[in-house]
């Protein structure tokens, strides 16, 4: 009898660690199943969309972390120009590719804008998309023909009130972001203005030149040249702070309109449902990136500053654009149909 029980009691013990060691793989399994995506990630090379044609300031921020990326990834980056249709066709090209890291996005702020002036898109900017990283900033400025009689925003509304719809301002689109842009200070301002589209900064800043548009709104980058000229007067600059290579040019806070701002940006986005993981490994490794004292000073040769940032700061600035462009674009009733 004492033989049987010693038996029994081995076979628990056996039974004991067998239980243990079941749990403990579980356990394990579980762990690895959880570390995995980021782990093994990139398993292959990455794609990073550019929905707009070669050349932009967009394809040159992407060449500019590609080699750093690389580096840190341990997988070649293939950008890839996909334009068409401001920017859609490429995004939604990521809006449907397998959510694993592998296919990025890399857009400017019309990706926010498209989503108020277009009746219906392929995509929904929000939830369709996983932001990683604001990658940089850059201001815009407002600018005028000489001959306009303003030195400052308060005059320039001064003047656009005393001449209902006598002013015009150049852009370089319809339901570009300075289009937008414009059509809310206006309604800050409480005046009305003629809008001249144009295809492109370049033409728009000409005409604003040559006098066939009284002001128009672009990157100081863009109109350095015309502004040390005088062939433009600077009004203000959309940014937080003044512009370092025109320290005279006032924030518009400082021109007495605190709620306005005009910034661009460019950021980085993956396809909705990407793991965790995955999107924290990728905004790390952009973030990295940006201080790298090369990265700065060629962003600021493009008159950005680094941003990045956790990803939601990204999300929360998707999400704040898309209804303010949505209130702007309606009221102003801007549309692409």
């Amino acid at each position: 009898m004492w033989h049987v029980i010693d038996v029994l009691r081995h076979s628990a013990r056996r039974l004991d660690r067998r239980v243990i060691a079941a749990t403990a793989t579980a356990v394990a399994l579980a762990l690895v199943a959880t570390l995995s995506p980021a782990a093994a990630f990139p398993e292959r090379p990455i794609r990073v969309i550019i929905p707009l044609p070669p050349g932009g300031a967009v394809d040159i921020v992407a060449r500019l972390l590609q080699p750093h990326l690389e580096k840190a990834l341990g997988k070649p980056l293939i950008i890839e120009n996909k334009a068409g249709a401001s920017g859609i066709v490429g995004a939604a090209t990521v809006a449907t590719a397998d959510p694993d890291g592998h296919t990025l996005l890399l857009v400017p702020t019309t990706f926010t804008i498209n989503a108020a002036v277009h009746q219906k898109l392929p995509f929904d900017p929000i939830k369709s998309f996983e932001p990683i990283a604001i990658v940089g900033r850059n201001s815009l400025m407002i600018l005028v023909n000489p001959k306009v009689q303003a030195k400052n925003l308060k005059e320039l509304a001064a003047l656009a009130k005393a001449k209902p719809g006598a002013l015009n301002y150049a852009t370089p689109g319809a339901s570009s972001q300075a289009h937008l842009l414009l059509e809310l200070w206006s309604s800050q301002a409480g005046i009305k203005m003629q809008h001249i589209p144009y295809r492109g900064g370049a033409p728009a800043v000409l005409a604003t030149v040559t006098g066939e548009a009284d002001m128009t709104l672009i990157s100081p980058t863009a109109s350095l040249t015309q502004i040390e000229s005088k062939t433009l007067r600077a009004l203000a600059t959309g940014g937080a702070t003044r512009e370092e290579q025109l320290p005279d040019v006032p924030t518009t806070a400082e021109a007495g309109f605190p709620d306005f701002k005009a910034l661009q940006w460019i950021g980085l986005l993956a396809t909705a449902g990407t793991p965790q993981p995955i999107i924290d490994r990728l905004n790390i490794e952009v973030q990295r990136a940006l201080q790298i004292p090369e990265v700065k000073a060629r962003l600021a040769e493009q008159g950005m500053t680094v941003a990045g940032g956790p990803t939601s700061d990204f999300r929360a600035l998707i999400e704040a654009e898309v209804k303010q462009w949505t209130d702007v674009a309606r009221k102003a009733n801007i549309r692409v149909e």
